[in-house]
């Protein structure tokens, strides 16, 4: 397991469980579980995401596309990355 603070100062981890179910679902990425947590600690974007508890990060020119989300979901200010994608587009 890895973590870091988001720009709040909240604790943000990634799992081994869910660090593979991004590497192996989305491959074309090729990033480190580093980048990901850097994309987490210091965004180029930040909004809410679409259910309660969620929130989205963005890093830009990371990856094969424009954008790169992170999506962490957040629990009594604790966060647990959930996934992370290539975006073309910032939503």
């Amino acid at each position: 397991m890895w973590d870091t603070s988001d720009p709040n100062g909240r604790i943000v981890e990634l799992s081994l469980d869910r660090w593979s179910h991004i590497s192996e679902g989305h491959p074309e990425l090729r990033v480190t579980p580093t980048a990901i947590l850097s994309i987490v600690a210091e965004p180029d974007r930040h909004i809410g995401g679409r259910r309660a508890g969620e929130e989205w990060f963005y890093g830009r020119d990371i990856g094969p596309s424009t954008w790169l989300r992170v999506v962490v979901h957040y629990e009594r200010d604790r966060g647990r990355i959930i996934t992370a994608f290539p975006r073309r587009a910032f939503p």
